[in-house]
């Protein structure tokens, strides 16, 4: 363990510095993530303007349900980024050099690079979310804020083993490049509570396909109260699916023939 911390030490020096080569880039990409998460708050402003509620959420459990959602994600880019690399590695023969390597290959596929300009939109999801348990009036309690610092990073390792999973894909799907735009299609069924889908539809989100996990099931957690079950699922959805990926990137790694074959 103290070997890979090591090395991820390595990684992190590594892409703070390539950061720091390129200041102008880095305040671009902060400034360009900001404008995003103003273009949705503008979304939510319109929205509550009209209604005073949305399927039971009201417009400060709308930003805690928004800030999980930047929280979640922004967290995933900043210690994952470099999943996106794995279709180009493969396609570009790269990838031989990183399962040679004495290391684990997916720990170096997958914390090879950090992402530091998420780190704005991570202060901007914590400002949200306490914007957003002041003006919805709740109080929540210690086990509440508990729960839901349990559920946000069950969230990140649910929706890291799905990106996992779909880049490792392209070991199969050589040709395809944007693999992650699969990814961006998630982040946008989960910006919105899934109150709002039918009886059916939410039970499929929360037990075939976790997407409730990723926010509002945690929101839940601080706007309208302590779920153990819900937990203890969420809980339970992140080992599952963690597990699965980790199966599933190494039984991938057996129909990889290089770029050579």
């Amino acid at each position: 363990m103290r070997r890979y911390w090591k090395v991820y030490r390595t990684f992190f020096a590594s892409s703070l510095s390539r950061e720091l080569e390129f200041k102008a880039n880095f305040i671009a990409k902060l400034a360009q993530n900001a404008m995003w998460i103003g273009f949705f708050l503008m979304i939510l402003f319109v929205v509550y303007s009209r209604t005073a509620s949305v399927a039971g959420w009201s417009r400060g459990m709308a930003f805690v349900l928004a800030a999980t959602v930047f929280l979640m994600n922004a967290a995933f880019n900043a210690l994952f980024f470099s999943l996106q690399e794995i279709p180009t590695q493969i396609r570009m023969g790269t990838m031989d050099f990183v399962v040679t390597k004495p290391i684990d290959s997916q720990f170096w596929v997958s914390m090879r690079r950090f992402n530091f300009d998420q780190i704005g939109t991570i202060i901007a999801g914590i400002a949200m979310l306490v914007a957003g348990i002041i003006t919805s009036g709740v109080t929540p309690s210690v086990t509440q804020w508990l729960a839901y610092l349990l559920l946000l990073p069950a969230a990140i390792a649910i929706f890291y083993a799905f990106n996992l999973a779909l880049m490792t894909s392209a070991i199969w799907l050589i040709r395809v490049d944007n693999l992650w735009v699969l990814g961006e299609s998630v982040i946008g069924v989960v910006r919105y509570p899934i109150d709002i889908y039918g009886p059916g539809l939410r039970q499929i989100l929360t037990f075939v396909v976790p997407l409730a996990f990723l926010a509002t099931v945690p929101a839940q957690q601080l706007v309208r109260g302590f779920s153990p079950v819900n937990l203890v699922i969420g809980i339970g959805w992140a080992v599952l699916a963690v597990l699965a990926s980790r199966a599933f990137w190494r039984f991938a790694l057996r129909s990889y023939t290089s770029a050579s074959s």
